[in-house]
């Protein structure tokens, strides 16, 4: 009789915490449309429109832009910023993560610190800061001009830029995963008499290449896409200092509609890549964490 009412106490408590956490009906379609509807309105609406106004003149309007001179200069300056950027934010994050997850020194909270910077400085304002520093005006502009460098309206102010605004990406996505995992693994292996890059390469590269892969998709895909800070040191000069996101701002402001959205769609397609690629790395650390899990 207690075993009859032990189980009926049982049942009822399971049966009441499937009630409390399941939604009414009416609410979960409300939230699923509303959901649905943002998804919709503020980023597939859009998406549609940037395809549909860069085909609307047809297929050769829609070449002619992306083969255009400036348009391959513009296209060629982004693909050598990201170049360029992401695999020095590369190195800095891997450096970054792995003195904050795995030592303690003075100074530990300040650097990590200065690396979330770039996420609360406006890009606009790293841009000016640029100038200022090697500007015709600034600190280093008159030295830099004796020895004719230049810095600014050229393509290092683009790509210093560039790595400012992209270089918390990788760190940012390490620092959490190597604190998570600790040093225990590389304190092993260096007892067993690893060296410092062996126990790089064998035991830490292969704990945090999912996170690395990740933060790197995510440096590029923004290095590809900056816009205010390289807007401010790049000068805006035609067939030399216009990347891909500047171009199209220029032609947009020519009324050349058609080319404009043929360049933002090509920008656009690099963003789906972006997702795809990013959406596939996520899938494969799932499942190799889940047979790593069952082993």
């Amino acid at each position: 009789m207690a075993g009859t009412v032990s189980r009926m106490n049982k049942g009822e408590s399971s049966f009441q915490a499937r009630s409390a956490t399941r939604d009414p009906f009416w609410m979960r379609a409300t939230i699923l449309t509303l959901g649905l509807g943002f998804f919709a309105i503020f980023l597939l609406l859009p998406l549609v429109v940037v395809f549909a106004e860069a085909f609307r003149k047809g297929f050769e309007t829609y070449w002619a832009a992306l083969v255009d001179p400036d348009a391959q200069s513009a296209i060629r300056l982004t693909l050598i910023a990201a170049a360029i950027a992401v695999p020095m934010n590369l190195v800095f994050g891997v450096s970054a993560a792995w003195a904050i997850a795995k030592y303690n020194f003075p100074g530990k909270a300040f650097l990590t610190t200065l690396i979330d910077l770039p996420f609360s400085v406006s890009p606009v304002i790293a841009g000016l800061i640029y100038v200022l520093v090697f500007g015709a005006q600034g600190w280093f502009g008159s030295w830099l001009s004796d020895h004719d460098i230049k810095v600014i309206f050229a393509v290092p102010g683009i790509v210093l830029a560039t790595v400012f605004v992209t270089f918390p990406f990788v760190a940012r996505e390490l620092i959490p995963l190597m604190e998570a995992q600790g040093s225990d693994e590389e304190e092993a292996a260096i007892v067993l008499g690893a060296s410092g890059w062996q126990t790089f390469w064998r035991v830490t590269l292969p704990n945090i290449k999912w996170g690395l892969l990740y933060g790197v998709i995510l440096c590029n895909a923004r290095a590809m896409g900056e816009f205010g800070a390289v807007s401010v040191v790049s000068g805006h000069i035609r067939g030399q200092t216009n990347t891909m996101p500047l171009h199209v701002e220029i032609l947009y402001n020519e009324y050349q509609f058609a080319a404009a959205f043929a360049v933002a769609s090509l920008l656009a397609l690099l963003a789906l890549v972006t997702i795809a690629v990013k959406s596939l790395v996520e899938g494969l650390a799932s499942r190799t964490s889940t047979r790593e899990g069952g082993r």
